[in-house]
């Protein structure tokens, strides 16, 4: 379990980003009390920094990739979510103070309602997607990667607008991610967790 400096507190107050230690380590119970505009996540309890405000590419893929999965899933038991949605990785304890990474993905799968709370996702989704964007940092989806295989994430897609691909990482019965096939224009997706879902790639970046 990461060590936790005593400051800040979890229950203080902070109003600006700019009095956050990049050097420190926090805890789901610090981010709930981080009362400011910026959006972040935490990867073992270190801050990564979203994105002001998407692209309107990445908004508009993500909205071609939610109308779909949204429409399959109406009368089906699981769920579909868009971020801003917090999905907590419990360690052990499920208590905020000791939960030290939580992640908004651009849209999840799940399936398990026990899962759900009004704070959002406690434990792994089913299907996660990542949209890929210029402000990306390859050591933020590294990380990212890690934690959907870690924690036993069933599919991670991971699109990209700029080169209208999609890739496929399934967990294998070892708990490892295998990547399907580079899919690309023209070509249709499948799921495994989504039986007999069948997702156009053109249908996906269309503009």
């Amino acid at each position: 379990m990461p060590t936790v400096k005593t400051y800040p507190l979890p229950d203080e107050k902070v109003y600006s980003f700019n009095e956050l230690d990049e050097n420190l380590t926090y805890s789901y119970a610090n981010y709930l009390n981080w009362l400011f505009d910026e959006r972040l996540e935490l990867i073992k309890g270190k801050i990564y920094k979203r994105s002001p405000g998407p692209a309107r590419l990445h908004q508009k893929v993500l909205t071609q990739l939610f109308r779909p999965i949204a429409n399959f899933l109406h009368g089906k038991p699981c769920d579909v979510y868009v971020a801003p949605f917090d999905v907590r990785f419990p360690k052990g304890s499920k208590a905020d103070k000791d939960i030290y990474t939580v992640l908004q993905p651009d849209l999840c799968v799940v399936c398990d309602k026990s899962k759900l709370d009004d704070k959002g996702c406690l434990g792994a989704p089913d299907l996660v997607v990542e949209i890929l964007s210029p402000g990306n940092n390859k050591k933020e989806l590294l990380n990212k990667y890690n934690v959907y295989e870690e924690f036993g994430v069933k599919e991670y897609w991971v699109v990209s607008p700029g080169e209208q691909t999609l890739m496929i990482y399934t967990l294998d019965d070892m708990g490892k991610f295998q990547p399907s096939k580079l899919f690309t224009l023209s070509e249709e997706v499948g799921s495994t967790v989504l039986p007999d879902f069948v997702l156009k790639i053109d249908d996906v970046f269309a503009d």
